[in-house]
């Protein structure tokens, strides 16, 4: 026998290797356990879990039901808000993660009862909604038409959930139902009854006939949804398999409804209300993409079809506007029953607010002056009329505008104008709501009204609201008896309230959360105690103000004008420089053609850059022609792609408050200011030799807001380059702010205009040179004469001299002879 011979080193390097082969073979027999668990785990779940969690005897069906709702033992019929109706939406497996996500984060969040999506046995749950509530169901696939998706969904629904629910509701996945009517339409009608509502059918014009329909016989139409009782329910499903051999036509709906007629014994329901009340838009795609301010929309419990998903969240937002507007309504109510049990009883409306009905038992729950008080009584509570408003003097008495064809107006500088889209709509919202209370009851009364046009009305607005009267043009149509359609003229007498002041603060265009704000200032202010305000003695370390630590760069074409400029840098000195505000001034000066300050207009920043040396101000001199749109060009390009910029002239003077506005309504990447600015009127025809003026008076004698005014603009130099920047050939006066402001209109980022009152552009004499091209110098000679002075005074000018309005009578005759 061979003596083996041991050696340590041997011994240990046998060790290291095992070591090492049995890391490698313990890596891969775990990767191997984890794969096989992870296929496993899917596997079970796809095919063997149980379709829900009631108790009682439970159906395997194979593949599962993935987050289906779970009913607890006490929500029975009858018993519970949530347990009114299931809605089962049918859809495929590639709209889940569009359209049945749209669904379901919509309308059926808000349903009173459940609701899940059934589609093909090889559906899953899509990644971007992890909760949908899906059901595969077996041996199902997506292919069109969908008889059998349709009849194993509703034995599907019967068979888990049909002694829950008093309603099943069969839907499309571009369909939406507005789950407060369908509750009040279902807690009106005996579930206990077969029933089998929906908009009824017979086919269209190519089809009629050829459906197997008797004459008597119609069908639910699916596509607005179709409503069973629980009891039709019961009656059908057993029969579900024989109605599934005995198809006659492709149409699911059609089938659905033959299977009810011969099981269930009831026909879908001959009601023309349905078609209406179950909308069904017959413009495919582009329906409920434009304006959704319409009757149909208004009346509607379900509509379809709305094929995008962007369309059915702007869809569900525009009725929860809808919904708002009757919680504010019924508010008003509220506040109005309680002003008048007020003064009956004797009590001063004014102490209402800590009014207590009994002892400890205050009239309102919360504090007057926290975000759930529900409004002032005093304002909110005065009964609707047209006599609210109460002027104490003749100044205050508000004129009413005329409306025709045309608006007619005291108060505007141009009496006669087209009417506006916003009072447009604002009217035409009125006389649907209007029309809607008349026919409010006409079903029952066997009669319609409907409106033909309107001839007139009249319209202002005070301190509570908007006040209207109209003069409809109806036609009254008489249905049931005898049959009368006839002209009616009624007047329309309407007082819409303000509903109360609502505050919302943003920084940066995004909402500021209160309570937030507050528990993330008083941990500041502890931090500062213990290790900057108290230990260290640092006492400036407050937070800076997200809008007020915003650095504006001023950007300030100049050719000429000295002793303007002079006023302008006295103002930047007074408003920036003295009160430390964040701002920068950059000066990009031509010489002038007959001026000749240039070396003097440079001296006097020089004179200020050495008073503020720690001031940004600078000068940039600048060869050729002036151009204004090449000159605040030059201004960007010194900038930083995220810097603030404000383009201003020389003849603006402002104030802090216009610097805060500046700052807080310019967001970067999303909007760009133009702000309104207020313009003055010659002084010398406004206040005579009047030495003093105070330059921030603004009423209607002393000057005029620009409405069509864009060349005092804020914005980020990313956003200026992003919507095209300046057109650098237009050369000499005006243009450029137009032609940008166009391009801001058809780019992405959103437009913010707003009248500034501590923004005025100061008088100063229009020059409208002849070199100017025909469209530049009409826009200039328009500018001229808006200056002079307004039209109040004008005519003031003209009645207290007889000889204009002769010599102006005078040449009209002329220019009428000569022309004839």
């Amino acid at each position: 026998m061979e003596e083996v011979t041991y050696h340590p080193v041997m011994r240990k390097r046998r060790g290291l290797a095992s070591a090492v082969l049995g890391l490698i073979v313990g890596l891969l027999l775990g990767f191997l356990i984890q794969s096989y668990r992870i296929l496993s785990s899917s596997h079970h779940q796809r095919l063997n879990i149980y379709a829900s969690s009631m108790p009682g005897p439970r159906t395997l069906i194979k593949p599962s039901a993935r987050n289906i709702p779970k009913l607890t033992d006490d929500e029975q019929i009858n018993s519970s808000s949530t347990s009114l109706v299931f809605v089962g939406v049918m859809t495929a497996s590639k709209y889940l993660d569009t359209r049945a996500k749209a669904v379901y984060e919509t309308w059926g969040k808000e349903l009173p009862g459940k609701i899940a999506f059934f589609s093909s046995e090889s559906s899953i749950v899509p990644e971007n909604c992890p909760d949908l509530p899906l059901v595969p169901l077996p041996r199902v696939d997506d292919t069109y038409p969908p008889q059998k998706k349709s009849f194993m969904m509703l034995q599907y629904m019967w068979k888990n959930y049909g002694d829950r629910f008093e309603w099943f509701l069969r839907a499309d996945d571009d369909v939406y139902v507005r789950a407060d009517r369908l509750e009040k339409l279902l807690r009106s009608v005996d579930s206990r009854r077969a029933m089998y509502i929906g908009q009824a059918g017979r086919g269209n014009s190519e089809e009629f006939g050829l459906l197997s329909l008797e004459y008597d016989e119609n069908f639910c139409m699916g596509g607005p949804g179709v409503i069973l009782s629980r009891e039709t329910l019961r009656r059908i499903v057993p029969h579900i398999k024989y109605c599934l051999r005995h198809l006659y036509t492709t149409h699911e709906d059609v089938e659905l409804g033959r299977c009810v007629q011969k099981y269930a014994g009831i026909p879908c329901t001959w009601s023309y209300e349905m078609q209406s009340i179950l909308y069904h838009n017959s413009s495919g795609a582009q329906a409920f993409t434009g304006n959704l301010k319409k009757k149909e929309v208004h009346r509607a419990i379900t509509l379809h079809p709305v094929k995008s998903p962007p369309h059915m969240y702007r869809l569900h937002n525009y009725m929860r506007g809808l919904q708002i507007q009757d919680a504010q309504q019924e508010r008003l109510n509220l506040h109005r029953d309680i002003y008048a049990m007020a003064e009956q009883l004797g009590i001063n409306v004014e102490d209402l607010r800590n009014f207590q009905i009994a002892e400890g038992v205050p009239l309102f729950p919360v504090s007057p002056y926290s975000n759930e008080y529900p409004g002032d009584t005093e304002i909110l509570g005065v009964p609707a009329g047209l006599r609210s408003f109460k002027p104490t003097t003749s100044d205050e008495v508000i004129p009413w505008d005329f409306l025709s064809r045309s608006e007619y107006s005291l108060t505007d500088s141009n009496p006669r104008r087209r009417i506006h889209s916003d009072i447009k709509e604002g009217l035409e919202d009125i006389t649907r709501e209007v029309m809607a209370s008349i026919n409010a009851c006409s079903r029952q009364r066997g009669r319609v009204v409907e409106e033909r046009s309107t001839l007139y009305g009249y319209r202002r607005v005070d301190s509570y609201g908007v006040d209207t009267i109209l003069d409809l043009l109806l036609v009254y149509r008489k249905y049931r008896g005898r049959k009368v359609t006839l002209p009616v003229r009624r007047h329309v007498y309407l007082h819409q309230h303000f509903t109360g002041l609502e505050i919302r603060e943003t920084v940066n265009g995004e909402e500021v959360d209160e309570a937030a704000r507050r528990n993330r200032y008083n941990d500041k202010s502890l931090q500062n105690i213990f290790s900057g305000g108290f230990l260290n003695l640092n006492f400036n370390s407050e937070e800076e103000d997200p809008v007020r630590g915003k650095t504006i760069h001023f950007i300030l074409p100049l050719s000429g004008r000295y002793e303007v400029f002079q006023r302008f840098l006295h103002n930047y000195e007074e408003i920036c420089l003295t009160s430390g505000e964040k701002t920068a001034l950059l000066v990009i000066l031509y010489r002038h053609k007959t001026e000749n300050f240039f070396n003097q207009t440079i001296d006097l920043i020089e004179q200020l850059k050495y008073k503020y040396r720690s001031a940004s101000i600078d000068i940039l001199p600048v060869s050729g022609t002036f151009s204004r749109a090449r000159a605040l060009n030059f201004g960007v390009s010194r900038l930083k792609t995220d810097d603030l910029m404000f383009f201003v002239d020389v003849d603006i003077v402002f104030t802090n408050s216009a610097l805060y506005r500046i700052r807080a309504n310019t967001l970067l990447g999303r909007q760009i200011y133009f702000p309104v600015v207020f313009s003055q009127y010659d002084p010398k025809i406004i206040h005579g030799n009047a030495k003093k003026i105070d330059t921030f008076v603004i009423d209607e004698t002393t000057g005029y807001w620009r409405q069509f005014g864009f060349g005092i603009v804020s914005l980020y130099r990313q956003d200026y380059e992003a919507v095209g920047a300046f057109d650098l050939s237009i050369q000499g006066w005006g243009k450029e702010d137009v032609d940008f402001f166009e391009k801001v209109v058809k780019s992405n980022i959103k437009i913010f205009r707003a009248a500034d009152k501590n923004l005025v552009h100061v008088y100063h004499e229009v020059e409208c040179s002849k070199d100017l091209s025909e469209t530049q110098l009409s826009m200039c000679m328009g500018t001229k004469a808006d200056t002079y002075a307004g039209m109040e005074t004008l005519a003031k000018i003209i009645y207290e001299n007889p000889d204009i309005l002769r010599f102006a009578k005078a040449r009209r005759a002329n220019l009428t002879n000569a022309a004839g």
